[in-house]
């Protein structure tokens, strides 16, 4: 591979298997992209995706709402290889409706927040998240984020965080191979706690020394009824009841004929 190859860092048709990402390691200021830091992220992770510390750490030159938001999209991204492993498994005759640790979420996406087959939910937020990151309306620039957009990066963060949890709970022979692999859990995890984007109380996936003290969420579903959450976080004793002071609005996508999980509030 030759030196411009290299700099220019992509991926050419015809390329081998051992040549992909053979890239030498840079340091963040030697990238000359307006995706740099997209750049340096993935290169990061390349090198050690377990190493999640290194990982969320924040580099001195990059603006800290720049860096979680190029976290997310990243999140978006390999959530996606979760979603593929998920898919024989969780069918919409499996798990006929998006629940995780006693809790049963309703989604956005439909004409009015209701209940759909955990799968439907998962795909929907990730189709909202990736909407909301890429719409120049509330993000214009890969090098500064507005101040009215900060409030999406938790909104997200818990909506993600919901997919996790299922996989955790309902699917986890597949949640473990998969964070063995990636170790994406772990990082989100941190990414999070690091700027408070998802409030410790809905944190429910147990680490280590808690894991053999909870129950299987299976289990814990025939001694007590489902609590429900909308898509907007608020919990409800009905799902077609809404609090009309925080529902949700679907996005729809550039040609306005399918619409997408709520992310943006009123």
């Amino acid at each position: 591979m030759t030196e411009t190859a290299s700099t220019l860092r992509r991926l050419y048709p015809g390329s081998r298997l051992e040549d992909t990402f053979a890239w030498p390691i840079e340091k963040l200021d030697n990238f000359d992209s307006s995706f740099h830091v997209q750049e340096y992220l993935q290169q990061i992770i390349r090198v050690d995706c377990s190493n999640v510390e290194a990982i969320v750490e924040l580099p001195e030159s990059v603006d800290k709402q720049v860096w979680q938001y190029e976290h997310l999209r990243q999140v978006c991204l390999e959530l996606g290889m979760l979603v593929v492993a998920l898919e024989p498994e969780c069918t919409k005759e499996n798990c006929p409706e998006m629940k995780a640790d006693g809790w049963l979420y309703l989604c956005a996406a439909h004409p009015s927040t209701q209940s759909c087959p955990a799968i439907d939910y998962i795909i929907h937020t990730l189709d909202g998240a990736t909407i909301l990151l890429n719409n120049t309306k509330y993000f214009p620039s890969r090098i500064s984020v507005p101040e009215p957009s900060l409030k999406h990066f938790q909104s997200i963060a818990r909506r993600l965080y919901r997919i996790f949890a299922h996989a955790y709970f309902h699917h986890r022979e597949i949640y473990e191979l998969f964070e063995n692999d990636s170790s994406l859990y772990a990082r989100f995890l941190l990414l999070s706690k690091t700027y408070r984007l998802v409030p410790p109380e809905l944190v429910s996936i147990p680490d280590g020394n808690q894991e053999d003290q909870n129950e299987n969420d299976d289990v814990g579903d025939e001694d007590h009824d489902d609590e429900v959450e909308d898509d907007d976080g608020n919990e409800q004793q009905q799902p077609k009841q809404h609090n009309d002071k925080n529902q949700t609005t679907a996005l729809e996508d550039d040609d306005s004929r399918s619409e997408v999980t709520a992310i943006e509030d009123n």
